[in-house]
């Protein structure tokens, strides 16, 4: 019986090529700001069309300011690429969601957020944390530019297909651990390599029981395993959550697409080339400790010996020691937001520790909503009021501290506890040092001023 990826992936193949790669049929092609320019370059030196322009939704996202957004880019380094991108939208005739308008911000949050990302999908965009879409029971992942041009041409796209790894989390999660956390955890389990050539499905209990915003998460995270992408097959839960969205079918085609969407799922005797499972009673709120997600520990433990040049390197730049103890280290900044924890339930979670506190003098906070569509939800909630008299401002959408590519840098030698996906030397800004973290422990280290356990605030 075939696993669930190869279901999708069979369906979407345009042929096979004798010792070589498949051509594989794409659904959807997300454009960014910054890996299409070039792309677009080349359908224009070649005389071509954008073969299936309605499949095609293009985003600026990365070089996006957080704040005054409806003024002209102060920075032309990240003015270029969002103006080109619009340039490059109106000429091929493509769906372009621009800078302060209600469907803008970032791509990874909106497309499930429109209902453009849907099971048995493939999707791709030139951008690694594709595999977010995977939380819809598709197969989506990461390109690169020049086969960002390739779908523009053909919608089409030359990948060796991966091998298949199936990961099962059951068990019941406990306190003040997240869909966060479970990722971090399997991470510093199998490192950041253990799913190099693979293409993961979660599964278990516990994956289950993520809410939609959970997995979508955990997806995000695929990629800093080494994976290929990963995704969770599609359920009740999935389907109530696309329904009645901008761009999921309706009436009669709902119907249709719920019935096909049903049978997305791997068999009971589906064979995967590589089978992991984790009990949830052993996760505990993570956070890393070095300089790759895969270097995380459970909040509450101390920092392990260094085991070889590498970990001796990360502790010198993250300015740590072996022996030490995570909590209690000062705190300079905190980022709420990402592609990774940028949706509404990450404001819920931050909201719920914040209300009745006060954010500490010396932290400086941005927190940033993956969209619009959050922003409006945070207002309808009256988060904002309970996050505004702890003292935090929320920030308008975009990438914002996940990478130094907009205004919001952490200053060289600065600690940020980051909900973010990525803690690489210099990833939030030249010389900076990050905590990846889930919000709650995020919100904790923000209204304490240092590394705190968020279950002793909860």
């Amino acid at each position: 019986m075939n696993t669930l990826f190869d279901k999708i992936w069979d369906k979407h193949v345009v042929q096979i090529i004798d010792d070589g790669p498949t051509q594989l049929y794409i659904d959807r092609l997300y454009c960014h700001e910054v890996t299409s320019p070039q792309a677009f370059e080349g359908m224009r030196t070649r005389g071509l069309k954008c073969f299936r322009p309605e499949k095609i939704f293009c985003m600026p996202d990365h070089n996006t300011p957080t704040h005054d957004q409806d003024k002209p880019i102060a920075d032309p380094a990240s003015r270029k690429p969002v103006e080109t991108l619009a340039k490059n939208a109106e000429e091929f005739g493509l769906t372009h969601f621009g800078m302060n308008t209600p469907n803008n911000g970032v791509i990874h949050v909106v497309g499930p957020e429109l209902g453009l990302s849907l099971p048995g999908m493939t999707i791709v965009c030139g951008d690694s944390h594709t595999s977010t879409h995977g939380a819809m029971g598709a197969v989506a992942f990461g390109i690169g530019t020049s086969e960002v041009e390739m779908v523009l041409a053909s919608q089409c796209i030359l990948q060796a297909k991966p091998r298949s790894m199936r990961i099962r989390v059951n068990g019941t999660l406990g306190k003040g651990v997240t869909a966060k956390d479970v990722a971090l955890y399997i991470m510093s389990k199998i490192t950041t390599s253990g799913a190099t050539g693979y293409f993961i499905e979660y599964a278990g209990s516990a994956v289950e029981a993520l809410s939609m915003e959970g997995r979508l998460t955990l997806c995000n995270l695929s990629i800093e395993m080494g994976a290929r992408g990963g995704f969770i097959a599609p359920d009740e839960k999935t389907f109530e959550y696309i329904k009645g969205r901008p761009y999921a079918p309706q009436g009669e085609d709902w119907e249709k697409a719920v019935a096909y969407w049903r049978t997305l799922k791997s068999g009971d005797d589906a064979v995967f080339d590589k089978e992991v499972e984790f009990d949830a009673a052993d996760i505990t709120p993570m956070i890393t400790y070095g300089t790759n997600p895969g270097m995380g520990i459970g909040i509450d433990k101390s920092i392990p010996q260094a085991q070889n040049a590498s970990d001796e390197k990360a502790l010198a730049y993250m300015q740590f020691t072996s022996g030490e103890k995570m909590t209690g280290k000062k705190v300079d900044y905190v980022f709420l937001g990402a592609c990774t924890n940028g949706r509404i339930e990450d404001f819920r979670a931050f909201a719920s520790i914040a209300k009745g506190r006060k954010k500490a003098e010396d932290v400086v906070a941005w927190l940033v909503p993956g969209s619009w569509h959050v922003t409006k939800q945070i207002k309808e909630e009256g988060l904002d009021r309970i996050l505004e008299e702890a003292g935090f401002e929320i920030r308008q959408p975009g990438c914002s501290a996940c990478l130094a590519m907009n205004d919001d840098k952490v200053p060289a030698g600065k600690l940020c506890v980051s909900t973010s996906n990525r803690n690489f030397e210099g990833r939030q800004g030249p010389g900076s040092r990050t905590c990846l973290a889930s919000p709650l422990t995020a919100a904790a280290a923000a209204v304490t001023g240092v590394i705190t356990d968020p279950r002793t605030l909860l």
